[in-house]
C-alpha cells in the first residue's frame, strides 16, 4: 500500500477540492509501516550510523523479526493492551523496534527524550502511569533513580546489555523468544501514542493519539515532499525521534510509504556533520527545523565541498523568511516548504511548491482534508487580513483523542468544532497562512497588537544576527515594549552601535510601532528541543527584572 493519498490535479485548488478521506476501520501503526513491507526480503528500512562511524543497514524483515520477539518479550512482562511503555532513547535501531513492538501489543508508545532530566522523567512516566521504560546505559542511573521515586515503574529495559539490579537486558530479552508474533487487532480509534507537549505554555500535558493519526499524516507528506514516494528517497532528520518533528514528520510517514530512512544521533547539531552525512549516506529528503538550517547557512557554499543532492527539504517550527528561503535555492538547489502544526494535530497547513507559488514567510495552505481558518474568540471565521486564532476543525483523523488525565484542558482546547490552536495568525486573500506568534506571544504596545514572528524574522536577516526572539517587556506607559534578545555570529561584537542600527534595520523595513526599543544580546537564545523559541522563559525573565527595578 504504497499509493499516493493526493488525488490528481494540476492546481492546488484542484487536489483540494478532490481529496476525499479512506480511512480504514481497522488499522495498526505497526503492521503498516513494518510488516507489510517485509515480504521484500531485501528492502532496506534503516541505515544507522553509531557515534564511531559504523554503518549497519536493517531491512523491513528483520524489524519485524525484532519486533515480534520484543512484543513476546513484553507480553511476558505483564504488558497488556492500554499500557503505556516509555522510550527514552535517540536516533537508533532499539527505538524503531521499540514502537513496532508496542503497536502490534496493541499498547501505547511514550516517547521521551534522553535530554531529559529526572523531574521531567518522572512527571512524564508518573503521569502516564508508565510501567515499561526502555532506555541505555547514558541515561539508566535517571530512569533507575525516577523508578525508586515512582515505584510504579516496574521494568526497566537497558539496550546496552548492561549489567545492574532491577534491570532487564534488551539482547537476552530478545534471544529467548519466537519471531512469530500475532499483531493486536487495533481499531483505526484505538490510542497508539502519547506525546507530550513542550511546557512553553504551561505543565506539559499528554496529548493522546489514535493509530489513524498516520492516516490523518499522510496528504501533509506529500505536499511537503513533493509528492512522495518517488524512486531513490532516503530520509534524515536531526531531530530527535522523541518529538513529534522528528517522528511523525519523518520516522513514521517514511515507513508508511516504505522508504529508507537514516539514523544518525547528534549530541550536539554541526553543519558540517550534517553535510557530510547527507553527501555520504545519499539522503535525498530532509526536515530540518528553522533553526538548524539557521546554522547550516553559515556554511558558505556547502555543494562545492559536499556531493548533497536533496531533492526536498521540509522546515517547520519558526518561519524561515525570504533570505532564508532564497539561500535554500542557491545553496541547496531545492525550495524549502514550511509546514504548521502542533502536537495536538500535525502539520495542517504545507507548502508543495509544484502545486502553488511559495511566498516566502507564509506557513503555506490548509492540506487537503483539514479545513483550517482564522477564528475569534466565539469561534466565527474572520476576514482576509485578520489576525485571529489558527484553528483547525473535528473531526479530522490527525486530531488528538484527547489530553491523557485533563478532561478540562480538552474541553478548553476546543470552542465548538474548532479545535484552538493557541497561535495566531491570519489568511490572505489567496487562502495562505501567515504566522502571528503564540497567543500569550503577542505584544500589546499601546494601541499596537504586535506578533514577534515578524520582528524576529527581520532581525534574523541582518548578517551580523544567528538567532532573535521578540518579546513584549513590561513598560509603565505603553503596557509593553518590544524588547529584542540577539544571540550574534561568532565574530561579531557587541557595541552599542550595533544594537542602534538592529532597532534602525526593523524601524525602516516594518514599521516605527514594531521596532525593537530594548535589544539585549546574550551568548544563546533559549529553545526547546525542536528548536522552537522559548520566548516564555525571556518573558518571564524581563518580567522578573522590572519587577526587582519597581
Amino acid at each position: 500500500m504504497n499509493e499516493r493519498t493526493l488525488p490528481e490535479g494540476r492546481t492546488y485548488e484542484e487536489v483540494y477540492a478532490r481529496f476525499r478521506w479512506s480511512v480504514p476501520a481497522a488499522f495498526n501503526i505497526g503492521v503498516d509501516i513494518c510488516d507489510r513491507h517485509a515480504g521484500d526480503r531485501a528492502r532496506v528500512a534503516l541505515i544507522h550510523e553509531d557515534d564511531a562511524g559504523r554503518i549497519v543497514e536493517y531491512t523491513f524483515a528483520e524489524l519485524r523479526a525484532r519486533s515480534n520477539q520484543l512484543a513476546n518479550a513484553l507480553r511476558r512482562l505483564g504488558v497488556q493492551r492500554g499500557d503505556r511503555i516509555g522510550v527514552v532513547l535517540s536516533q537508533r535501531p532499539e527505538l524503531a523496534v521499540f514502537h513496532l513492538a508496542t503497536y502490534k501489543l496493541g499498547a501505547i508508545v511514550l516517547p521521551l527524550a534522553t535530554l531529559f532530566g529526572p523531574e521531567a522523567l518522572e512527571y512524564r512516566l508518573r503521569d502516564a502511569g508508565v510501567r515499561v521504560a526502555v532506555t541505555d546505559a547514558e541515561t539508566l542511573d535517571r530512569l533507575l533513580g525516577v523508578q525508586s521515586a515512582y515505584p510504579g515503574l516496574e521494568h526497566v529495559v537497558c539496550v546496552d546489555a548492561a549489567e545492574a539490579d532491577r534491570v532487564h537486558d534488551y539482547r537476552r530479552l530478545l534471544e529467548r523468544e519466537s519471531d512469530h508474533f500475532d499483531p493486536v487487532a487495533t481499531a483505526g480509534e484505538d490510542p497508539a501514542l502519547l506525546i507530550y507537549t513542550s511546557g512553553t505554555t504551561g505543565p506539559p500535558k499528554g496529548a493522546l493519539h489514535a493509530h489513524r493519526m498516520l492516516i490523518g499524516r499522510m496528504p501533509s507528506m506529500e505536499m511537503v515532499h513533493e509528492h512522495m514516494p518517488q524512486p531513490g528517497d532516503r530520509f534524515w532528520t536531526p531531530a530527535d525521534w522523541a518529538w513529534a518533528g522528528g517522528l511523525l514528520d519523518m520516522l513514521l510517514p517514511a515507513w508508511h510509504c516504505g522508504i529508507s530512512v537514516v539514523a544518525r544521533r547528534f549530541r550536539k547539531f554541526d553543519a558540517e556533520q550534517a553535510f557530510d552525512l547527507m553527501a555520504r549516506l545519499k539522503v535525498r529528503n530532509v526536515f530540518l527545523p528553522a533553526t538548524v538550517l539557521k546554522m547550516m547557512r553559515r556554511i558558505d557554499d556547502p555543494r562545492s565541498r559536499w556531493a548533497v543532492d536533496l531533492r526536498t527539504i521540509h522546515s517547520g517550527g519558526e518561519s524561515l523568511g525570504v533570505e532564508m528561503i532564497q539561500w535554500a535555492r542557491d545553496a541547496l538547489g531545492t525550495t524549502p516548504n514550511e509546514g504548521f502544526g502542533q502536537t495536538e494535530a500535525t502539520l495542517v497547513v504545507g507548502n508543495c511548491s509544484t502545486l502553488m507559488p511559495v511566498k516566502p514567510g507564509s506557513m503555506g495552505r490548509p492540506v487537503p482534508g483539514h479545513v483550517v481558518e482564522i477564528v475569534d474568540e466565539d469561534g466565527k471565521a474572520l476576514p482576509a487580513g485578520e489576525i485571529g486564532d489558527i484553528a483547525v476543525r473535528r473531526p479530522d483523523p490527525v486530531m488528538f483523542l484527547r489530553y491523557w488525565n485533563n478532561d478540562e484542558a480538552t474541553r478548553a482546547k476546543f470552542t465548538g468544532d474548532w479545535m484552538l490552536t493557541g497561535d495566531l495568525g491570519s489568511k490572505d486573500a489567496d487562502g495562505y497562512v501567515w504566522y502571528a506568534g503564540r497567543k500569550d506571544d503577542v505584544i500589546s504596545s499601546g494601541a499596537y497588537r504586535i506578533g514577534p514572528g515578524e520582528i524576529e524574522e527581520c532581525l534574523n536577516a541582518h548578517p551580523a544576527v544567528a538567532v532573535a526572539a521578540a518579546v513584549g517587556s513590561p513598560d509603565p506607559i505603553r503596557g509593553e515594549v518590544v524588547k529584542a534578545f540577539i544571540q550574534l555570529r561568532e565574530g561579531v561584537e557587541r557595541t552599542p552601535e550595533l544594537a542602534h542600527a538592529l532597532q534602525e534595520h526593523v524601524r525602516a523595513r516594518l514599521s516605527a510601532h514594531e521596532y525593537p526599543r530594548e535589544i539585549e544580546f546574550i551568548d544563546a537564545v533559549p529553545t526547546t528541543f525542536n528548536g522552537k523559541v522559548k520566548r516564555k522563559e525571556l518573558r518571564e525573565l524581563e518580567r522578573q527584572r522590572k519587577l526587582g527595578k519597581a
